[in-house]
């Protein structure tokens, strides 16, 4: 699950970015007008939260560009409680709108909904071979067997069964997972997929998650 947070406001943004990544969110913050418009431009998101009072280029601005061509769900953020605003947002292309200050529970359940809104034709369930992920209730199950994974376990998990068949590289996998550049003096992947491989493959007969040597991950139902 991938969002875009753009809020100006550094000890707010610090804040959503802790709270959405503890659950299970990936993030990418950005701060200004344009680069809220770039990433949205260049990369894929769930959701987009997008501040009204962005600098350089404010929030009005970007949903009118964002819209020529993306239809990703768009959660307004704005300090003002003035219905000219909420209409001018919901007439350029808005889903929801969230007056600060606000409660993270509420932002978290707005986005949740907005999530579900946007992806109404993804089934509830991922299944590959005897694996399964329950979407809205974040559950993991193989056989008859309910398997608990972190947060970023999860994450993991979820975009190597979104990408079954595809091999992903390590790099990859720390850009959609971790939000970080990858540095080959890092293993965090490593270490990640042997912790998901002890939950998910370890105590079952047929593996599901393979190494392909020099190039990355991938997972797939072998025969």
């Amino acid at each position: 699950m991938r969002l875009l947070l753009a809020e100006d406001e550094q000890q707010a943004g610090e804040y959503l970015l802790k709270g959405l990544t503890e659950n299970g969110w990936v993030v990418d913050w950005v701060q200004t007008g344009p680069d809220a418009l770039h990433m949205a431009s260049n990369a894929s998101y769930d959701v987009i939260v997008l501040d009204i009072g962005l600098p350089q280029m404010d929030g009005w601005e970007v949903i009118k560009r964002i819209r020529i061509d993306n239809k990703t769900p768009v959660l307004f953020l704005t300090a003002r409680d003035r219905v000219e605003d909420r209409v001018r947002g919901l007439e350029l292309g808005a889903d929801d709108y969230l007056i600060k200050p606000f409660a993270f529970s509420e932002l978290l359940a707005r986005i949740r909904a907005l999530q579900r809104r946007g992806k109404q034709q993804e089934p509830d369930i991922v299944r590959i071979a005897d694996l399964e992920v329950h979407l809205l209730r974040r559950r993991v199950e193989r056989g008859d067997q309910r398997i608990d994974l972190t947060a970023k376990e999860y994450a993991l998990l979820l975009l190597l069964m979104r990408r079954t068949g595809e091999v992903m590289s390590r790099t990859l996998i720390a850009e959609q997972v971790w939000d970080m550049n990858f540095d080959s003096d890092t293993n965090v992947v490593e270490v990640a997929i042997r912790r998901l491989r002890s939950k998910v493959d370890d105590p079952f007969d047929k593996k599901l998650i393979h190494t392909v040597r020099g190039f990355g991950y991938v997972l797939e139902d072998r025969p």
